[in-house]
């Protein structure tokens, strides 16, 4: 951890699924694959332990060589503002925030208990993907619906991708050379699930995502923001459930619902090149939004020093990055085009002469992860 070197990377695809494999990256950075059945996740954790401690692939020679396995954890509640070291009540507060987070929540369990099973005698940490925005004030976080429901169920504003935020809201300080304090910066977390932060002083006050990761912005299958009347008025005019419902707002829309040939924004990149008009509509939709939430923090926070990409879309695709920015130049905005042509690195992307620092950082989720992980332990 002193030298914050990657020693193995990876992670498996199609858990319970015919076709199931595992994805590495190698220290010298050759991808590979290695097919083999993985109905669930013990046999998965399982399977990830053989491949690190594998004599061509491993990073360890044994499994003693584990001091602490960290997990992320999508749905925290109200109940984490920071990472914990997981112990059966943290396991239990995590299973009564399934309702919350139902594609989520149990695999993320489902890790944890892998874990136990497999290394009893390691201890585990959960990293909160809700925890960064613990800080935001009732105002923020708040629904004005009846106040009943919040004391009932929790419902409120509770803002995902908390890791990712807390990371390069802390990275681009440094970065910069500037003080947390002080500072105003809007965190644009763009890929295929996206969300914004207002991060004041290094600390969260709102977020576009809500309840679920579905409010806030267009995303690859998600809607976003929707008017609630809308979802009624479908559901009663096709006699859907609230599952069928859930299923179209989250997997169904977003760029895949508007594109309708898919929810990749390389693919609609291409489809916006070639003049189709479909995909420039959906563009402008998906752009139009992360301006407007822009707009909207500015002013929330008085105003904004550095904004900040990141994700996928963010720290790669150049013409997002533009799109985005294109009406911002009553803010002081001004974006150099060939600066802004840098993939996948961090970069200041504005011109000398902008009011607002534009800047690139690449998300590092799993270093977050490991670096709490690392201190909750020296800390017991």
């Amino acid at each position: 951890m002193t030298t914050k070197e990657i020693l193995a990377q990876g992670g498996i695809e199609k858990i319970g699924l015919p076709g199931s494999f595992l994805k590495l990256t190698l220290p010298s950075g050759e991808k590979k694959i290695i097919e083999k059945d993985v109905p669930e996740h013990t046999t998965g954790v399982q399977f990830i332990f053989d491949t690190l401690t594998n004599a061509e692939y491993g990073a360890v020679k044994n499994l003693h060589e584990i001091n602490a396995v960290g997990h992320r954890v999508l749905h925290g509640g109200t109940k984490f503002s920071g990472s914990v070291l997981i112990n059966d009540a943290v396991i239990a507060a995590v299973e009564e925030c399934c309702d919350l987070g139902p594609l989520h929540n149990p695999a993320n369990l489902k890790g944890i208990y892998a874990v136990q099973q497999l290394l009893p005698e390691v201890p585990q940490v959960a990293v909160f993907d809700t925890a960064f925005h613990q800080t935001m004030p009732d105002y923020a976080y708040l629904y004005p619906i009846p106040y009943k429901y919040f004391e009932k169920y929790g419902i409120r504003r509770y803002g995902f991708h908390g890791t990712s935020h807390r990371y390069v809201s802390k990275r681009v300080c440094e970065f910069l050379g500037i003080p947390q304090e002080g500072s105003r910066i809007i965190t644009c977390h763009i890929g295929n699930g996206g969300s914004i932060a207002a991060v004041k002083d290094g600390k969260c006050i709102d977020t576009t995502m809500g309840l679920t990761p579905l409010e806030g912005l267009m995303m690859g299958t998600r809607c976003g923001d929707i008017d609630g009347g809308a979802i009624l008025y479908m559901m009663k005019k096709e006699g859907m459930t609230p599952d069928e419902m859930s299923n179209l707002l989250n997997k169904k829309s977003g760029v895949l619902g508007v594109f309708e040939k898919s929810s990749d924004m390389r693919e609609l990149e291409d489809a916006v090149a070639r003049g189709e008009e479909r995909a420039i509509l959906t563009e402008n939709m998906y752009f139009y939004r992360i301006t407007k939430y822009i707009g909207a923090y500015a002013a929330a926070m008085g105003g904004v020093d550095v904004i900040l990409f990141t994700g996928g879309v963010g720290e790669n695709q150049a013409t997002a990055r533009a799109g985005v920015c294109k009406t911002l130049g009553f803010m002081g905005v001004e974006l150099d085009p060939e600066k802004n042509k840098v993939r996948g690195q961090e970069a200041i992307i504005s011109t000398e002469n902008s009011k607002v620092k534009v800047v690139v950082i690449p998300t590092d989720e799993e270093l977050m992860i490991a670096t709490d992980t690392m201190n909750i332990l020296n800390n017991k």
